[in-house]
């Protein structure tokens, strides 16, 4: 398994965190937040540096990472549990409204790996509860794709879509390109900008390379 402490510290700048901090605030504030009631209890599942946790509002916040350098970074509201994403035993069946993953799932060795994960994840959310997914895509990624050491598991958003299917979700919104690659490429820096990228849909197209799935654990049991 790859020093997940070395890796983050080679590749994510601290004197960047602010600027991605800003750049997520308004991902948070002017996309994600219509997904996510306030008062919910939100999971960001790989939660890096806490980009996306510390910028959601919710009426409570649960954040999973390996790396123990991750604490470091978190909101005080926000609860961290240092375990794998398949395995996080400290939360209850059914106890979480809403679980976030960003560029996580392509650091997975295997597919059987990404299903525990999304079984671990169905495990934990309520019934009708929302997965939010947000991956480089490699059908528009397959030239950059493998520039990261700890990138194993290739997945677009059509696999991305029938891995959630398989493990019993239902899937309500795909995105193909959402946001660039990484926000060292060409996302807008200026949060006005951010703002006005995120309302131009065909910009995402062009610029987009990433892609976004919203799917949800079902109400009911799956019958046969």
């Amino acid at each position: 398994m790859p020093n997940l402490s070395a890796l983050y510290k080679f590749r994510f700048s601290e004197a960047e965190l602010p600027k991605k901090m800003r750049i997520w605030n308004v991902l948070c504030q002017n996309y994600f937040q219509r997904a996510i009631p306030p008062n919910a209890s939100v999971l960001d599942l790989a939660c890096g540096y806490g980009e996306f946790i510390n910028n959601i509002r919710a009426g409570e916040k649960h954040a999973v990472d390996l790396n123990p350098d991750a604490k470091l970074f978190l909101s005080e509201d926000v609860r961290f549990y240092q375990c794998p994403a398949d395995d996080i035993s400290a939360l209850d069946d059914c106890s979480i409204d809403v679980v976030f993953t960003s560029n996580f799932l392509e650091h997975l060795e295997s597919k059987h790996a990404c299903d525990r994960v999304l079984g671990e994840v169905k495990r934990i959310l309520r019934p009708g509860g929302t997965f939010i997914v947000m991956g480089p895509n490699i059908r528009y990624l397959a030239d950059r794709y493998w520039d990261f050491y700890d990138h194993y598991l290739p997945l677009s958003h059509l696999s991305m879509e029938e891995g959630l299917v398989q493990a019993g979700y239902e899937v309500s919104k795909i995105v193909p390109k959402f946001l660039p690659y990484t926000t060292r490429s060409l996302l807008p820096q200026h949060p006005v900008l951010i703002a006005a990228y995120l309302k131009l849909k065909p910009a995402w197209w062009i610029l987009g390379k990433q892609f976004l799935i919203i799917s949800r654990k079902p109400t009911l049991p799956a019958t046969r």
